[in-house]
């Protein structure tokens, strides 16, 4: 009989297709995310679960699935899964590294550039007929050109982000990686330098206890006034009140969000009520290639788990240490 094997979210066909041939596959076929109370019941008789970052893996959900022997989340991040507790199971999990790395860097560059020279309120402008004539203060942004760039989470799509700034002439500053890793490129710097000194400061660290609202009020009131705040990580790292705040004041100038906490955002958060906020859905590898690729990597690492295989790509290792 085909391992049984539950999908939480449709994803591209290719994906889909591999599981299909070689398993028993439910899927849920909701446009959200799956209710919790229709994921555990799914789970119960599941070998494999094919996850995204918006399923909480947890401990009730490792009890719920007795007969789990491989996750795989379809994505870089594993923050949604409880790694150790499924490690303790003996549950290899699977994410889907590199791949969309110069994509989610490609979109995070886009929505700097479009905070800083405000090209949302200038279309906004247009479509709402309040473009009478050229005027020398209208919608006036800051410069990219020559600017510094912070990076906070020197990892793939953070050197991605710098190597985008090579052909802006930008410097760049890096903390939270080392300066090997930094000296290529960038200089390796403290946070509260990075904070200080940089133009547009860009979050591509992971999120843990230590970066938990790593992004508060004393940090933001350490930026330049003039400063653009990216984050294309995860939406916990910045203290949304405290952004909104600063935005408010004008503490920095503008923000340009790819996550947000909570995701998605209330319609009436305060935060989409400021012109100087872009807001844009968790999009960050949202191009058919990427989206593609991941959805194949994801089911080859779930595939690898249920033939008892080593997963291609594995966040916690020391499950196959532990059992040699």
């Amino acid at each position: 009989m085909p391992p049984r094997v539950f999908v939480t979210r449709r994803v591209p066909e290719l994906g889909l297709a591999l599981l299909r041939a070689e398993c028993e596959l439910t899927l849920w076929e909701g446009e959200t995310a799956i209710p919790r109370d229709v994921l555990l019941r799914q789970v119960a008789l599941a070998e494999g679960l094919y996850c995204l970052l918006t399923d909480c893996v947890d401990a009730e959900l490792l009890e719920a699935a007795p007969r789990l022997q491989v996750i795989s989340n379809m994505a870089v991040g594993y923050d949604n899964i409880d790694v150790p507790a499924c490690t303790a199971r003996g549950i290899p999990v699977g994410n889907t590294p590199g791949v969309l790395t110069e994509t989610t860097a490609d979109l995070a560059w886009a929505i700097m550039m479009a905070a800083a020279r405000r090209i949302v309120e200038g279309v906004d402008w247009v479509r709402h007929g309040c473009w009478g004539t050229w005027g020398p203060l209208l919608l006036a942004g800051v410069d990219v050109y020559g600017a510094t760039l912070g990076v906070i989470g020197y990892g793939r799509i953070g050197q991605g982000m710098a190597r985008r700034a090579r052909g802006f002439e930008m410097r760049v500053l890096c903390s939270h990686t080392s300066p090997a890793e930094a000296e290529s490129i960038g200089e390796c710097v403290d946070l509260d330098t990075l904070l200080a000194e940089s133009d547009f400061v860009s979050i591509h660290t992971a999120l843990n206890e230590d970066t938990y609202h790593l992004i508060n009020a004393e940090r933001l009131a350490k930026m330049k006034r003039t400063a653009v705040l990216v984050n294309a990580a995860r939406g916990p790292i910045v203290d949304p009140d405290a952004l909104y705040d600063a935005l408010k004041a004008g503490t920095i100038f503008a923000a340009a969000l790819d996550v947000t906490e909570p995701e998605p955002l209330p319609q009436d958060h305060p935060l989409l009520k400021l012109p100087n906020c872009i807001v844009v859905p968790h999009m960050g590898s949202a191009s058919i290639a990427t989206r593609t690729k991941m959805a194949v990597m994801a089911a080859q690492n779930l595939l690898a788990g249920l033939r008892g295989e080593r997963l291609p790509h594995c966040v916690n290792l020391e499950v196959y240490r532990q059992n040699e």
